[in-house]
């Protein structure tokens, strides 16, 4: 059963696909997919980077109560989850650098970046039923994006229009979560206000999670040139954090929070948790000041409370980040050519205070260590693109990369205000994308990736100020093509790529399990990537009336090259948490009536959890499948009823290793077999 699902999948898309495009000239045709990037709207088929789209048509058919789900559905993507709330992503590349959280990614949410001067992101602030569609742009992304190596992800939020929405969700576990949101459009001005709360006991001990949000955006259109937009949201969240097990302790009890032993208590007796109290605010103007000419402008400023008690000591964290993003835009037209250029810059700065104490069964104690340091990153980046016939499409692009932190040292020993600053950074694309026809294009790119290591990494859990680490920086180069047929309603995409890692940044823990980060050596990074969409079936009048298959493969040979660890050589090893194979494949049914049935499928393959490749994660094979009814009138009101189920084979599976763990600690069990029911309406 595990395996007939996707080769079903499979050999109905190449059969289907085959068939429709016979028939492409009457078929019913499908909208051109179109990605916004930042200011830089293209067809997706002619993009010049490896971008996929998950948009809103996709998104609701995913559990709104994790982005998880639907971001693994993106081939090159793994998204993980180890317990409600305490999200890690990566993007063509390993965990190694993030115990939680995200690092080397830049992530956008529509024209501010949430993604701090010092490197972190707190993706998990954010309701999924408030973002409209997302963008996420793999491998390096540096020369318009600034320091990153695993890509960009752009998060759009919904449009402006009269409506009010509102939705309550129920499961197992105690999961409940209900939002609200209410937009109004007038003639210059919209505004959108939205609202959501979750909560959830989580399915181990210790692993509840609860969650307040609130965002409003707004936009004016001042005149005919200008827009002015404004975006605010606040987040309260917390979540409990169970640790990680033991093979033999997940075998016993896959519910347990991680034990004490004779020298450290247990999770739960020092109520490990994370939380994070955040605002973040932004404000942009785009102004365009003839057919040629554009000036785009954005401020934005975050404050973090956030506080951490762990298993060996309780941390506070006080963050402020302070940023300016702008650029100018000239493009022209000549006959055939159309030439584009950006030039402009993005600075920003985090301060962050970070005091530790013991931890006394979940207060604060004696003070271990207080210090104060502050990240600063700014780039100047320039882009062009020559768009030839139509046809061709050439982008050059770069940024110059500048990095530096001060820190002062308050306790045990205090230390004046010292600074680091690292070399500048060039960070050159070169990309082409040719459409061979109207249904086929080809592409290839180079790039250079850069990350300098986060305030989180420089100073660790050790409560040392780490100023041996150096910046992870790498080649990516790739090939692609792309295709679509004549009605869109069958889409595939390829990408073959190697990444070639150098200094990268890893991950170690002390004999107190206390981490710590170095410079390792370097990782060789191959993959390939195929993405296909089809509709068998769109706007039919029989009791079916839509079916679309979709189904996404990666394929990674990721291994270490001249990679240490004092006197272990593991050069040639796996990457660590990475696993070689992914597919995860979809069927949609749309019924008359509003009726529809969602199911997916994730397999992923096993992965090494430690440098040495002795401990392996066993693979998984996951389903889940969502069904209601769209659209139900009751007078003005348009209700949606639907009810699902996660991991419907009872899978036993860990989402989320603890990868190099001190004492074998390395799984993390994922919820059993789930159920969920909820309500909508619109109006």
């Amino acid at each position: 059963m595990k395996s007939f699902f996707t080769l079903a999948i499979l050999f109905i898309s190449l059969s289907a696909a085959a068939q429709i495009s016979k028939t492409d000239t009457t078929a019913k045709k499908l909208n051109e997919v179109v990605v916004k990037g930042y200011y830089n709207n293209e067809q997706i088929i002619r993009s010049v980077s490896a971008v996929s789209l998950i948009d809103s048509n996709l998104l609701k058919y995913q559990p709104s109560t994790s982005m998880v789900s639907a971001l693994n559905t993106v081939a090159g993507v793994r998204m993980e989850e180890r317990s409600p709330g305490s999200y890690r992503l990566s993007l063509r590349g390993s965990l190694l650098r993030s115990p939680f959280g995200i690092r080397n990614i830049k992530i956008y949410i529509d024209d501010f970046p949430l993604t701090d001067a010092g490197g972190n992101t707190y993706l998990n602030l954010i309701d999924a039923n408030a973002i409209q569609n997302i963008e996420i742009y793999k491998g390096p992304e540096a020369s318009i994006f600034g320091a990153n190596t695993g890509g960009a992800v752009l998060i759009n939020n919904p449009e402006i229009v009269n409506n009010i929405k509102a939705s309550v969700t129920a499961g197992s576990f105690g999961l409940f979560q209900q939002t609200a949101s209410f937009s109004h459009q007038f003639k210059n001005y919209g505004f959108n206000f939205t609202q959501g709360y979750q909560k959830s006991d989580g399915y181990r001990e210790n692993s509840g999670m609860e969650r307040k949000y609130f965002q409003t955006n707004h936009q004016w259109n001042y005149n005919q040139s200008g827009i002015l937009k404004a975006f605010i949201f606040y987040s309260d969240l917390e979540y409990k954090t169970p640790g990680g097990l033991t093979q033999a302790q997940m075998d016993l009890d896959p519910k347990q929070a991680r034990p004490a032993t004779p020298t450290i208590p247990g999770a739960v007796t020092q109520q490990a948790a994370i939380y994070n109290k955040t605002i973040f605010g932004g404000l942009s103007n785009v102004y365009q000041f003839n057919d040629n000419f554009k000036h785009v402008v954005s401020i934005f400023t975050s404050y973090t409370d956030f506080k951490n008690p762990f298993i060996t000591n309780f941390e506070n964290r006080y963050e402020s980040t302070l940023g300016l993003r702008t650029f100018l835009e000239y493009r022209k037209s000549f006959n055939n050519l159309v030439w584009n250029t950006q030039l402009g810059l993005e600075s920003s700065s985090t301060r962050t205070q970070i005091k530790n104490f013991n931890n006394n069964a979940g207060v604060a104690g004696a003070m271990q260590a207080y210090d104060d340091l502050k990240a600063y990153q700014n780039f100047g980046f320039f882009r062009t693109t020559l768009d030839i016939d139509k046809k061709l499409l050439i982008e050059l692009a770069t940024s110059l990369n500048f990095y530096k932190y001060k820190y002062q040292s308050f306790f045990p020993v205090a230390v004046n205000t010292k600074e680091r600053k690292f070399s500048e950074q060039l960070m050159p694309k070169l990309a082409i994308s040719y459409l061979i026809n109207q249904n086929l294009s080809a592409r290839g790119s180079i790039s250079r990736g850069y990350s300098p290591p986060t305030i989180a990494e420089v100073r660790a859990s050790d409560n040392n100020i780490n100023n041996n680490l150096q910046a992870e920086n790498g080649w990516n180069y790739e090939v692609g093509l792309r295709y679509k047929s004549l009605n869109n309603r069958f889409y595939a995409n390829a990408n073959v790529y190697q990444f070639k890692l150098k200094d990268a940044i890893v991950r170690r823990l002390n004999a107190n399990d206390s981490e710590f980060f170095i410079n390792a050596g370097a990782t060789n990074q191959k993959g390939i990537e195929l993405e296909t969409a089809l509709w068998i079936l769109k706007d039919e009048t029989g009791f079916l009336k839509d079916l679309e298959i979709r189904s996404n493969y990666t394929y990674s040979h990721y291994y270490f090259d001249n990679f240490s660890n004092a006197a272990t050589n593991f050069s040639g090893n796996k990457l660590t948490g990475v696993p070689s194979n992914v597919l995860v494949s979809s069927l949609n049914f749309q019924l008359q009536g509003g009726f529809y049935i969602f199911g997916q499928h994730n397999y992923t393959s096993s992965m090494p959890l430690n440098d040495a490749n002795t401990v392996s994660a066993e693979k998984y094979n996951l389903i889940e499948v969502k069904a209601g009814v769209n659209a139900l009138k009751i007078g003005k009101v348009n209700l949606n009823i639907f009810m699902g189920v996660n991991n419907l084979l009872n899978e036993k599976y860990s989402l989320g290793n603890d990868l190099n763990a001190a004492n074998n600690r390395y799984f993390n069990p994922a919820a059993t077999r789930n159920y969920y029911v909820g309500t909508s309406i619109k109006l």
